[in-house]
């Protein structure tokens, strides 16, 4: 049991010695000074349990976790004091921390603390993928497009979906591989039975082998009792390796073992457990060129390439975008409990103009927050974030020296800040009432 834990504390020595410690135990450890620096850690890391002293140059480790938990819910926070205060240890608790000792007195229970710490986050990751597993069940109905392209990969996916065969998912992130993932397991006769996901990114090699193949009790510190690995939980049914370019070859080899005798091995386990499950895997990367730089095994490699599905970039089927744009719409317009029921001319070109870096993903997300944002029944130009208003204007025109550019973004601004009173946005341009309509017909802008 390993994980990503972060010591917050100003005194150097204290701090230096429980790394040490917690190091020795084989957790990563990061470190700060303050909380201004520890949220910045916590940003740009995955931290599972933070250790935090109550008195800080910059603040309160009781105020602390409040700040943090609504950003970080599956984080555990442990809070250190020098002085024992009943009154703190209560708030502390009440915010959610996940313990409250005392230095000096207490550091003999600072590591099984981590470890029972751990374990609980460690859970409410598998109930959240769990959870997920239960949700939407997607079809091949609900893969949208009527591009040549997605027709394409929608077709193979459905060949392959009553076999029992390996099926290696290529693309973008943000293409829909999971849900395709998904399909090709409802479309088969084990559609009956689970199906589990896993990013193969998201863990460290320690924990992702044990999230995948499971443990036996007293496999490592901590390991409690025993532990069922995906692939177990999967039997019968289809196991998703999301990312499968980002595992590390030792477990590569762990991996080639199912696929060829559809047998695995239990971490601290010696006996061979039997597994009958069908493998889906994905990824962004090109594989053959890590097979050829040695980073990925050239044997899974042709065990996994046995039917591939290339799945097209959004860009590349730009026919596509209105499709899901009105199923976006539509969805998101339902669940916000809003009144909108269209987009305007301007906001569809726009989309359509787009490059669309994260793919379906990223119109997804785009449509959902213009959802939540619309206060009238259309979604206009202004219901986009702003860079991309911006970013597409630039493209339209070629250049951010261009009037018209400047222009139409200022009016778009101040009608948006209006919402979409005229006579109000006439007066803060300082233009007259038909000046603007012109200029809004001129620039088809619409509100």
């Amino acid at each position: 049991m390993q994980g990503n834990i972060l010591i917050i504390d100003d005194e150097e020595k204290l701090r230096s010695l429980l790394k040490r410690i917690i190091g020795l135990e084989g957790f990563n450890v990061y470190e700060s000074t303050d909380l201004k620096h520890g949220k910045k850690i916590l940003e740009k890391n995955e931290v599972d349990v933070v250790l935090c002293d109550v008195k800080l140059p910059d603040g309160s480790g009781v105020d602390f976790i409040q700040q943090i938990k609504p950003h970080h819910p599956s984080t555990e926070i442990i809070l250190l004091t020098a002085y024992g205060n009943i009154r703190d240890g209560v708030q502390a608790m009440k915010n959610g921390a996940f313990d409250y000792i005392i230095k000096g007195d207490d550091n003999d229970k600072i590591i099984p603390l981590l470890y029972r710490a751990i374990e609980k986050v460690q859970l409410q990751k598998r109930i959240q993928q769990l959870e997920k597993q239960v949700g939407k069940r997607y079809s091949f109905e609900d893969i949208l497009g009527e591009s040549r392209l997605i027709k394409n990969a929608i077709e193979m996916a459905k060949k392959v979906a009553p076999t029992d065969a390996t099926v290696l998912l290529l693309g973008e992130t943000g293409t829909g591989k999971e849900v395709f993932a998904q399909a090709i397991h409802n479309g088969s006769k084990r559609s009956s039975k689970a199906f589990m996901a896993l990013n193969c990114s998201a863990f460290t090699k320690e924990l992702l082998e044990s999230e995948i193949f499971g443990h036996k009790a007293g496999a490592f510190t901590g390991a409690m009792k025993d532990k069922k690995g995906l692939i177990e939980e999967a039997n019968d049914g289809t196991l998703f390796l999301d990312e499968i370019g980002e595992m590390p070859l030792e477990l590569q080899s762990k991996l080639l073992r199912v696929l060829e005798t559809n047998e695995f091995i239990k971490v601290g386990d010696t006996k061979p457990s039997k597994v009958n499950v069908r493998i889906i895997a994905a990824t962004n990367r090109d594989l053959q060129k890590d097979v050829d730089e040695e980073k990925f095994r050239r044997d899974l490699f042709y065990r996994l390439n046995v039917f591939t599905i290339n799945l097209p970039a959004l860009r590349d089927r730009k026919k596509d975008i209105a499709v899901l744009a009105k199923y976006f719409l539509k969805l998101f317009a339902a669940k916000t409990n809003n009144r909108i029921k269209d987009m305007s001319e301007d906001f569809a070109e726009h989309l359509q103009n787009h490059e669309w870096k994260g793919n379906v993903r990223e119109l997804k997300n785009i449509i959902e927050r213009a959802c939540i944002l619309e206060t009238s029944d259309k979604l206009t130009i202004t219901s986009l974030p702003f860079e991309l208003q911006t970013n597409l204007l630039l493209t339209v025109h070629n250049s951010p020296f261009d009037l018209a550019t400047a222009e139409k973004l200022h009016i778009q601004k101040v009608l948006a800040y209006t919402k979409g009173n005229k006579t109000e946005a006439a007066k803060l341009l300082n233009i007259g009432l038909t000046t603007l309509y012109r200029k809004m017909e001129e620039y088809k802008i619409t509100f």
